[in-house]
């Protein structure tokens, strides 16, 4: 008979324990992606860079071919991190760059998470190439996309047969969190929420503004 604890999860995320790798979101690869409204993609992962700001997760930035073809990493993201190297590669396998083992080996963490474009080619590449080496990866596919839903769906599936994570950006905000109690995060996470979580963020709005309420009491 197992015996419940007030402990959470080994697999679940926090931000000490994984890496975050984001990949490829630049305007070249945004133009043909089709599965998620390019708003909503943007918007999402500025979610997912706040979220990483705010809790010091371990976080690296990366393109392909940015001064000779596919453009700057979106502004949401690298306006998060203005000091921060944005590593550029010819490898459409991210994980192939020798820069990014090395970056992935400092940082020591045995849980990689994903988010970039496309799904099928920027994000299937390192999923495939980390769980071979024994990571546990987590892929976001709401701050990911493809030239199609079947690319993007095909790429997540065959992921998951690998035992790849799926989740959302704003899961993963709130994974981080966890607890609203914990103060020191609180204010930054509720206006992360706002921001950019949707029904969620207006439902923040609402009952602070009309009830000044806290999830914390």
């Amino acid at each position: 008979m197992p015996i419940a604890t007030a402990q959470p999860g080994r697999t679940l995320l926090n931000p000490a324990n994984h890496t975050l790798i984001m990949i490829d979101h630049q305007s070249q690869m945004a133009f043909a992606t089709k599965s998620i409204d390019l708003a909503l993609l943007r918007n999402n992962a500025a979610l997912v860079a706040k979220a990483a700001k705010e809790f010091k997760v371990s976080t690296i930035l990366t393109t392909v071919a940015e001064k000779s073809f596919s453009g700057p990493i979106f502004d949401e993201i690298k306006s998060v991190f203005p000091g921060q190297e944005v590593i550029d590669r010819t490898t459409m396998n991210t994980w192939e760059d020798p820069r990014i083992a090395e970056r992935v080996n400092a940082a020591g963490k045995d849980k990689i998470v994903l988010a970039g474009l496309w799904t099928s080619v920027c994000i299937v590449g390192p999923a495939l190439s980390a769980l071979d080496q024994g990571f546990e990866v987590y892929v976001i596919t709401d701050a990911s996309g493809d030239v199609s839903d079947e690319a993007h769906q095909r790429a997540v599936e065959r992921m998951i047969q690998q035992g790849a994570r799926p989740m959302t950006s704003l899961q993963y905000l709130l994974e981080l969190q966890r607890d609203w109690a914990r103060g020191e995060t609180y204010n930054e996470t509720v206006a992360t929420s706002i921001a950019h979580g949707g029904g969620y963020g207006l439902g923040l709005i609402y009952a602070k503004t009309m009830f000044n309420a806290s999830e914390a009491h």
